[in-house]
């Protein structure tokens, strides 16, 4: 017999099985942009019902990933180059606000602490050779620190915010990590993001706060010049950059 317990998680796994499957077709390009959505068909192919399906596709334009259409049901976003551009840079301002907040209200000793240990778990990562590196646990720690970051002002709805424009992978702060290990000039932009993260850390100790959202908006902008890098230089690793299946042009 069920619990009640038991019966309230159920709904709830099905809502995540449904929002990370639908999120994994859209941006792998399984489902083409422009493309309308079935809900009968995508309720099959996926394995859950309607109801979860239809909050996950809700959570999913919540994200910019898929637009309502007039004739009803939802389709696939396409983006722009610039759009792309755009999103990276609306990071960087939030990131560079968020930075420059903590560093003038003062942030908490404890967060530091711990954004001082990803530091120093990062340059672990990093002293290894180009093609040596752990591009995974690299991954997992420049997450945490941007998540410590985003946290430090202390503002919710910032907060809550920066997660809605990072939600689009190609803004994400890890968004051309898993491109990198095949190409000596990623790791030369991770060296450069790791001296930031250093520096960012400093100026928000130090209440800097000018100098903490310039240097957080300045670290947002190595993403562009990776994906710059990308479509003019390296167009053979597009398909490695989630989300790039989506980009227009």
């Amino acid at each position: 017999m069920t619990s009640g317990m038991e019966a309230e998680r159920e709904p709830k796994q099905q809502s995540a099985k449904a929002l990370l499957a639908l999120r994994d077709l859209v941006l792998t390009g399984d489902v083409e942009p422009g493309e309308r959505l079935s809900e009968v068909a995508l309720a099959q192919r996926l394995g859950v019902s309607r109801t979860p399906l239809r909050s996950a596709l809700q959570r999913l334009e919540q994200e910019g990933l898929v637009c309502l259409i007039p004739s009803g049901g939802y389709a696939v976003r396409s983006f722009s180059r610039q759009e792309v551009f755009d999103a990276i840079e609306l990071r960087g301002v939030l990131e560079g606000t968020a930075a420059r907040l903590a560093a003038e209200r003062g942030a908490p000793a404890s967060p530091l602490r711990a954004m001082h240990e990803v530091v120093r778990q990062l340059d672990l990562v990093m002293q290894v050779g180009a093609h040596d590196v752990d591009f995974e646990r690299y991954e997992v720690l420049n997450g945490d620190f941007h998540r410590l970051l985003w946290n430090l002002c202390g503002s919710e709805v910032l907060m809550r915010e920066i997660e809605r424009i990072a939600c689009l992978p190609f803004a994400s702060p890890n968004a051309f990590v898993n491109t990198q290990s095949d190409v000596p000039a990623f790791h030369r932009t991770l060296i450069v993001a790791q001296t930031q993260h250093k520096a960012m850390l400093s100026a928000i100790e130090l209440r800097e706060g000018s100098r903490a959202e310039a240097i957080a908006r300045e670290h947002a902008r190595l993403a562009r010049q990776n994906l710059d890098f990308v479509l003019e230089e390296q167009p053979d690793l597009r398909r490695k950059v989630v989300a790039l299946a989506l980009m227009s042009g």
